[in-house]
């Protein structure tokens, strides 16, 4: 082998041509629920690492992925920021600055409740629903082009199923303190 050949990067293999990996059949169910955690995890981060990449891709450079997220869950309606903590899971400091900022930079606009002055209600404003549009739109592709088959659609629906479970689950016992599923 040349010195040339030597020094060529070993191609990375896109992780969509890696086959799928399930747990080994050796380990354990505890095994396996252990590793869920560390892999929502870093689903999480690579989430937000796709949204950076879309953000940038679309020329907003003003927005962090967190920020952006916010965005969706608001959506097209109109909440308290009570909701949206709750909705989105925030913690309050960093929710509030990323809102600051949102209002600041005409994604949100932030009014009174007219019941009870002292509850912000907030909605997007014409630019942050033009941005939530073109995200759902770049989410739409990701997913055609994650979809292939209908055995990868029902994968994905089981998925979807599982996740929402798993978090009931661990919601009801930071809320009741019961273990039962």
């Amino acid at each position: 082998m040349s010195a040339a050949a030597k020094q060529q990067p070993t191609p990375a293999v896109p992780a969509s041509t890696v086959p799928d990996s399930a747990a080994p059949a050796s380990a354990s169910l505890p095994a396996v629920y252990t590793d869920l955690g560390r892999i929502i995890e870093s689903m999480t981060r690579r989430f937000l690492d796709v949204l950076r990449m879309e953000l940038a891709r679309i020329g907003i450079d003003d927005l962090s992925p967190g920020q952006a997220l916010m965005l969706i869950n608001i959506g097209g309606e109109e909440l308290s920021v009570r909701d949206l903590l709750e909705r989105g899971y925030y913690l309050g400091s960093n929710a509030s600055y990323n809102l600051k900022h949102l209002v600041e930079a005409g994604y949100v606009d932030r009014s009174a409740s007219q019941r009870d002055r002292r509850t912000a209600r907030l909605r997007l404003s014409e630019r942050g629903l033009k941005l939530c549009e073109a995200l759902r739109g770049l989410e739409a592709v990701r997913g055609e082009a994650l979809i292939r088959t209908d055995e990868e659609a029902a994968d994905l629906e089981t998925t979807y199923r599982t996740l929402r479970r798993l978090e009931r689950a661990w919601s009801d016992l930071i809320r009741y303190d019961t273990p039962e599923y």
